[in-house]
């Protein structure tokens, strides 16, 4: 359940927020949806501005800009108050001649990331913990958590790995990297002892699923899958299988459900099913959100769901599912701040054991 030690500000959510479409969920619960999020604000998993950004550096998100699918009126319309920034190169990690090079365009990455902290200081908050989550809430920003990276960029050595730590990461992609897409490797091994003793969340969105499983099963801290459907729903590759999602389940880990015409449908419904159907996998506690918006205009995204100002229709079609305002505080950001949490604590108890890197 999301940590109410302080009285949170509204992130910005209200009626008059909300796009002047035609409406896909009754008045009465976009109201009730709005109420939630100033209170339990989305923990976004996955948005690729940075790389967009990258691209076209002439946007202002402080504005609204048609030409890109996020800027912060439209986060805060959505009641986002989390957001996990890819550093990612798209369509995956990136894939470069050698590793010097993978490590060099990583930190391009980091470095573009950072730059856009200092920039928009007034709205984004670099976090580092849950408690950096919480409080940038509290102050009416929006928590900017750094990652993941590709994991391809780490070939033998962990010095990689502790560097982007100390640069702010907490995310990993293993996908694509040759210690852990075939079964893990004794260095893929000592990778996840060192992304637990770091408290570095494991982003399985990618891999295969006998490696997912792999991962889930060898990390101590709770893993991720930072953007999703459910492969049962919709046969992408890139969606998590059932057996996936009954690991996380069992590892404690989170899949959280992305928007987009090509892994969940073309409709808001659509989506929502693909929640709906995580949850009765990965369990109430295994469920999240993780849209993969940040790219410029165009995409195909499901209808209502074109932008981070969506998110309230999306909260009010499962109101009228019948989900409690308990599981969507979960859904929303309690689920979120609870794998970071425990994450913080399986790297304390590692630095307790004496743990060294290795």
């Amino acid at each position: 359940m999301a940590d109410l030690q302080d009285e949170p500000h509204s992130v910005g959510v209200g009626a008059e927020d909300v796009p002047v479409t035609a409406p896909l969920v009754a008045g009465g619960s976009l109201d009730r949806a709005a109420a939630l999020l100033a209170v339990h604000p989305v923990a976004d998993g996955c948005n690729t501005l940075v790389w967009t950004l990258r691209q076209s550096p002439y946007h202002d998100i402080d504005t609204p800009d048609l030409e890109v699918d996020t800027d912060i009126p439209r986060l805060r319309a959505g009641g986002v108050g989390a957001q996990f920034w890819t550093l990612l190169v798209p369509p995956g990690p990136p894939r470069a001649e050698s590793c010097a090079q993978a490590v060099c365009e990583t930190l391009e990455q980091i470095d573009a990331a950072l730059a856009l902290m200092r920039r928009y200081s007034d709205s984004l908050y670099l976090a580092l913990t849950a408690d950096d989550m919480a409080d940038a809430r509290n102050r009416g920003r929006i928590a900017s958590f750094l990652g993941p990276v590709p994991g391809s960029t780490l070939t033998g050595s962990l010095g990689a790995l502790r560097a982007f730590h100390a640069l702010g990461v907490r995310l990993l992609a293993p996908a694509g990297a040759p210690w852990s897409d075939e079964g893990l490797t004794a260095f893929g091994h000592e990778v996840v002892k060192e992304a637990n003793r770091l408290a570095i969340l494991l982003d399985l969105t990618g891999c295969p699923p006998a490696a997912a499983c792999q991962l889930a099963a060898a990390s101590k801290a709770p893993v991720i899958i930072s953007n999703t459907g459910a492969a049962s729903l919709t046969p992408h590759p890139d969606n998590a299988t059932d057996e996936v999602l009954l690991a996380l389940r069992a590892a404690g880990g989170l899949a959280m459900v992305t928007f987009d015409t090509e892994r969940t449908g073309d409709s808001l419904h659509a989506v929502a099913d693909h929640v709906e159907h995580v949850r009765a996998l990965a369990g109430p506690e295994g469920v999240g959100l993780g849209a993969a918006f940040g790219s410029e205009g165009g995409s195909p995204r499901p209808a209502g769901l074109t932008d981070p100002s969506g998110y309230p229709r999306l909260i009010a079609e499962l109101l009228e599912r019948g989900w409690s305002e308990s599981e969507l505080t979960l859904l929303t950001w309690g689920n979120a701040q609870r794998v970071l949490r425990e994450a913080e604590f399986t790297a304390r108890a590692a630095q307790h054991r004496g743990t060294t890197p290795g």
